[in-house]
């Protein structure tokens, strides 16, 4: 039998040595940094040039993979073929709004609306790749029509978030976005919405009549809204007077703002549209419009927002990227179209 010739201590040492000069492994030259280091984001975006009837937005999600590829799911309204409002099934109780002939210290007893098809699923959904470069996410999407995307990310203070802010887009001309490692499934109740204890802020720009305007740093206040006791998934708001809202010249010339009766409150809904996702929708309206129509419940061009939440790596409530969709019942020219943001982190 041969003998197995034993290795000395130096030999092992020398072995051991050798391997830790050996070069390191290349990292896998497939996997790609994911933006701000989150996987899922909340988008707004919009097309909205003021001389336009074509304008667009569209809402939904941004999910970024480490292979350099990234899915959207979105929600789309055009007003080259606008959409109805719709009814959201959810009529908050009498413990949080009044019923006809009651108080006008609070909203009206109404079953809220929201942009058309934004109960339903997405209207669109595609796929492209993504690079990341210094602090710039760049996408390209696999459609036929050439549409590329440039965003500034941006890092929460608290490393919780990151924040997306359009760079470039060869379609949209505005848009905002936020993300974290929570899925798209993670959302917050409404009492949370309400507890929030940060300070929300809303940024927008909106077409209405050919006209853009753009408002920045408002102040959101969603304590103010009136939790019920009944139906858990709606916080309803009076808001007693508005100085630019409801008046005369906005069409209520016989009960709005300046006029003998004064009346320049606004009925505000924020409910849920999904448990199992991150849809919420904002409804609103000038009550002297209701009272013009000779209405408990208004039924003209009232204000849809269809709203995702922001949830940050702690699955906390943020605040909302968000859309108006209130397409006109007589014309193009006077829909009303939005991109928005309300957040903490702005």
């Amino acid at each position: 039998m041969r003998t197995v010739p034993s290795i000395g201590t130096a030999a092992i040492l020398s072995f051991l040595l050798a391997l830790t000069l050996l070069p390191a492994r290349p990292a896998d030259a497939s996997l790609a940094a994911l933006p701000g280091g989150k996987a899922t984001y909340v988008v707004s975006q919009g097309h909205l040039k003021a001389a336009s009837r074509q304008n667009w937005v569209r809402l939904g999600s941004y999910r970024f993979a480490p292979n350099g590829t990234v899915t959207a799911a979105l929600y789309l309204w055009w007003q080259r073929h606008p959409k109805a409002r719709q009814r959201t099934g959810t009529v908050p109780d009498t413990s949080c709004t009044t019923k006809a002939g009651g108080s006008q210290s609070r909203p009206r007893t109404c079953e809220v609306l929201t942009a058309g098809g934004f109960t339903g699923a997405p209207d669109e959904s595609r796929t492209g790749t993504y690079k990341v470069s210094g602090n710039v996410v760049s996408i390209r999407w696999k459609i036929t029509q050439t549409w590329t995307e440039q965003w500034y990310v941006r890092p929460s203070p608290d490393g919780k978030l990151a924040r997306l802010d359009l760079k470039q887009s060869t379609l949209a001309t505005n848009g905002y976005g936020y993300g974290s490692n929570a899925s798209i499934s993670t959302r917050r109740a409404m009492s949370s919405v309400k507890a929030f204890p940060g300070s929300l802020r809303q940024d927008l720009t909106s077409w209405a009549s050919g006209k853009l305007v753009t408002s920045g740093n408002q102040p959101f206040g969603h304590s103010a809204f009136r939790a019920c006791s009944a139906t858990t998934s709606c916080l309803t708001y009076l808001q007693p007077s508005s100085r630019g809202a409801c008046q005369k010249s906005g069409g209520c010339p016989k009960y709005g703002g300046g006029t003998r009766p004064n009346i320049s409150s606004i009925q505000y809904y924020l409910t849920m549209i999904s448990k199992s996702d991150r849809r919420d929708t904002l409804w609103h309206w000038c009550t002297c419009l209701a009272m013009e129509r000779d209405q408990f419940c208004y039924t003209g061009n009232s204000h849809v927002k269809p709203l995702m939440q922001i949830i940050d790596d702690t699955g906390a409530f943020r605040g909302w990227v968000g859309a108006e969709a209130s397409f006109s019942t007589s014309s193009r020219a006077t829909d009303m179209l939005a991109v928005l943001r309300i957040s903490d982190f702005r």
